[in-house]
């Protein structure tokens, strides 16, 4: 082999290792638990002294966003002008952990179900009820009145901060 030879050869190997290397799956994203000082990006509020399912949102940047109440998640994620690249979104599946203090049990915000108006309430009055099974969702909807919707049917009127759907005590 001659030398130009070797050069391209070796400009072909790190050419393929480069495209190997931006192709490689990077991890997953996973939840991060609520300590004792994890506080709401929006409010500040500390996400363990309050109810209801809490939600947090990751972004490609590494930041972490924490949310102590499913609206406010709702909220940021279905704004128009949000442009950030998200990796993971989560919330407490709340037939699975307690209303009174969630803990744990971390379920993809996407995958889940959603009790609107109901009769119980989170860190910031009412709230959207996660689950991650629909059976679950029903029977709180049941005992608690509202109604079950998936995750792309949440609109953002549904929970808007300054008065939507979700505030409406007459649903």
């Amino acid at each position: 082999m001659n030398q130009t030879s070797l050069i391209r050869f070796t400009l072909s190997l790190a050419f393929v290792a480069t495209l190997t290397a931006c192709n490689k799956p990077s991890a997953p994203v996973m939840p991060q638990e609520i300590t004792a000082g994890t506080s709401c990006t929006l409010d500040g509020m500390t996400l363990a002294d309050f109810p209801g399912p809490k939600a947090q949102i990751h972004y490609a940047t590494g930041e972490l966003d924490y949310f102590c109440d499913t609206v406010e998640m709702f909220s940021i994620y279905l704004r128009p002008e949000q442009k950030k690249t998200i990796t993971g979104i989560f919330t407490q599946d709340m037939g699975k952990t307690d209303w009174e203090k969630p803990q744990s049990n971390w379920i993809d915000a996407k995958q889940a179900f959603y009790v609107l108006g109901s009769k119980k309430t989170g860190s910031m009055g009412p709230t959207l009820a996660a689950f991650s099974g629909l059976q679950d969702a029903e029977t709180f909807a049941k005992k608690f009145e509202g109604k079950v919707l998936p995750f792309n049917e949440i609109t953002h009127d549904m929970v808007d901060l300054t008065g939507g759907v979700v505030h409406d005590e007459h649903m």
